[in-house]
């Protein structure tokens, strides 16, 4: 089924309710105020190591930042607040797929993404 980004919302709740080993990479993120409306201006990547039924986690990193191509390697789910592609081979190769796209919906705004090992991401 066709989806919609993760909203800044749903982030926020995510960031306030998970367990999930983060790590952050480009602009900081406050765990206890999360994002704010100016944030609208990136975009806000998590992907993660672990899928349980229909949650993501395991260890996970928060990418907030513009225009780039991520080194993702064992990558099972994702999520992110502007359309992004994901990618089964390194350096944003290999066969893509759009993650407003997703196949398989988890809670929190999150895809399911198996084999991912890189995620091209746009300008917002």
């Amino acid at each position: 089924t066709g989806g919609t980004s993760q909203t800044i919302e749903q982030f926020n709740e995510w960031l306030a309710n998970t367990d999930a080993d983060i790590t952050y990479v480009g602009t900081p993120i406050d765990k206890r105020s999360g994002l704010d409306a100016r944030s609208a201006l990136n975009t806000v990547v998590t992907y993660c190591t672990q899928r349980s039924g229909n949650i993501c986690g395991g260890s996970c990193t928060v990418y907030n930042g513009g225009s780039a191509c991520l080194s993702t390697p064992n990558t099972q789910c994702l999520s992110a607040t502007n359309n992004v592609a994901f990618c089964d081979g390194g350096s944003c190769g290999g066969s893509c797929n759009n993650f407003a796209n997703c196949g398989t919906r988890l809670d929190g705004g999150f895809c399911y993404t198996p084999g991912t090992k890189s995620i091209n991401v746009s300008n917002a």
